[in-house]
């Protein structure tokens, strides 16, 4: 059965391995499945059309932020809720949406974010030390669209935390059995993985400092 007031998001860069699977069983749930190719150069895009998602397409690779925020903006107006989705993922059911989705549709919370179990080793471990950084999310289409600097940070999740602990909306983690990802090693080779780690969680300790710049700047004018 699927629902029109839901749309799922994913947000891609260069994952034309797995963002097929993640789109055919999002489309399970919603015919309306968007994925924000994020400059990808794999063919991405493409594969993700094949596979019956909307596409939009940003011509350079700018971050994930702004590719989650150009997807929600193709959503607006045509769904309530949303499920953020990453595009690399391993495993994902129909009962993972269901997890995500059943406590914020039943108005038990305003955001739930999703966290792997029995998904791989890796996986498992680096989601459950940085459960704050999960991609697996779902909450009210419209509260995400608000939530400040979501479409200028290269990393979505610190101002999406940041916003939930300003606004005191109702919000937990729920465990997604058997699921996992692809690690960044895993699909870049380690070295260029770790570096590419590296430079996020760079990036994700910055967003505090490039915050209180911002309000002040703010303050200024």
């Amino acid at each position: 059965m699927t629902h029109s007031s839901i749309a799922v998001v994913i947000p891609a860069y260069n994952e034309a391995q797995t963002v097929a699977d993640v789109v055919r069983v999002a489309l399970l749930l919603t015919p309306l499945v968007i994925v924000a190719s994020d400059g990808s150069t794999d063919g991405t895009a493409q594969v993700a059309r094949d596979a019956g998602a909307q596409v939009v397409e940003l011509t350079q690779n700018v971050g994930k932020g702004p590719a989650l925020y150009a997807g929600l903006k193709a959503a607006e107006g045509r769904a309530d809720y949303v499920l953020m989705l990453d595009a690399d993922l391993l495993g994902l059911t129909p009962t993972h949406l269901d997890i995500l989705l059943r406590p914020v549709q039943s108005g038990k919370l305003d955001m739930s974010i999703g966290i792997f179990d029995g998904g791989g080793l890796m996986t498992d471990l680096g989601n459950k030390l940085t459960p704050h950084l999960s991609g697996q999310r779902a909450c009210r289409l419209r509260w995400l669209l608000n939530v400040p600097g979501l479409g200028q940070e290269r990393w979505p999740e610190p101002a999406i935390t940041d916003a939930l602990k300003r606004s005191g909306v109702r919000w937990d983690y729920v465990e997604l059995p058997q699921l996992g990802q692809v690690m960044k090693e895993e699909k870049r080779g380690f070295w260029k993985g770790v570096g590419y780690r590296s430079r996020m969680y760079a990036d994700l300790l910055g967003y505090r400092r490039r915050r209180k710049k911002s309000e002040k700047d703010g303050e200024r004018r």
